[in-house]
């Protein structure tokens, strides 16, 4: 009769493959830099710069039309305020919303493009905001602040991939697929409803002035523009696209 094996001699018994941890925070890195940018430069306004500092901060980073009509002169503000007035906020409320919309709509973005393709389509979606803002009031003298004219053009990208996502091995959610043509985009019922939806909203915050926690007037018009260049703008920015294997058919028949 054999005796039972000494503990030395049993075999260890190897351990699954190690749990991956899912970060508390999988936002891509240069959407979490764009966050931390606009927390900063909130809470630098509200605990740190003087009602003076304040000001100067405003009349130098925000967007005001009625500087770009030629009646005040040059300085070299006007080059860096149709970008820089994106990082900058009227209200806790207002940064709030802006980032809760960023991180759902920027992060997949970020994923599918990369990060200097989305920086720029950061900046160019924001450029486009202050445009046509800025062609329907150029006289306008209140300063344009907040970065949902940019996010609204992440929702015209989304758009354009019908809202469909998909995770990486990593964990990280990107747009997937190729960028769907207008014509199917405008037939796809859930996205014509969002669009719907979308505008309904951003014209009755903007032209009504009912925006719930956000003091001033909502700018639908710099919301629209920065959508319209992400909606028609989005294949400038976009890495080339190929089907994966699986998904590729041979049509020679």
């Amino acid at each position: 009769m054999s005796e039972p094996e000494g503990p030395s001699e049993i075999e260890p018994i190897e351990d699954g493959p190690e749990q991956r941890r899912e970060p508390v925070f999988n936002l891509p890195p240069v959407v979490l830099a764009v966050m931390g940018i606009c927390a900063v430069v909130y809470l630098f306004q509200q605990y740190v710069l003087t009602q003076e500092q304040q000001l100067m901060l405003l009349y130098d980073g925000a967007f005001i039309p009625v500087l770009y009509t030629g009646q005040y002169g040059f300085d070299w503000f006007l080059f860096t305020r149709p970008f820089t007035y994106a990082f900058l906020h009227g209200s806790f409320a207002h940064i709030a919303i802006n980032m809760v919309w960023l991180a759902a709509f920027g992060s997949p973005l970020a994923n599918r493009l990369g990060t200097l393709r989305f920086t720029l389509f950061f900046a160019v979606t924001g450029l486009a905001s202050v445009l046509l803002f800025w062609a329907i009031h150029p006289y306008g003298e209140a300063p344009l602040v907040g970065a949902s004219g940019a996010i609204s053009g992440m929702m015209g990208a989304a758009a354009r991939f019908g809202f469909h996502t998909q995770r990486s091995s990593a964990g990280k959610a990107a747009f997937a697929g190729p960028v769907l043509p207008i014509a199917i985009v405008l037939r796809s019922r859930g996205v014509v409803i969002f669009l719907a939806v979308w505008m309904i909203i951003n014209l009755a915050t903007g032209l009504l002035g009912f925006a719930p926690g956000i003091e001033g007037q909502i700018a639908w018009e710099a919301h629209i523009g920065g959508f319209v260049a992400g909606f028609f703008g989005l294949r400038w920015f976009d890495r080339p696209w190929q089907a994966p294997e699986w998904d590729t058919t041979d049509r020679r028949t």
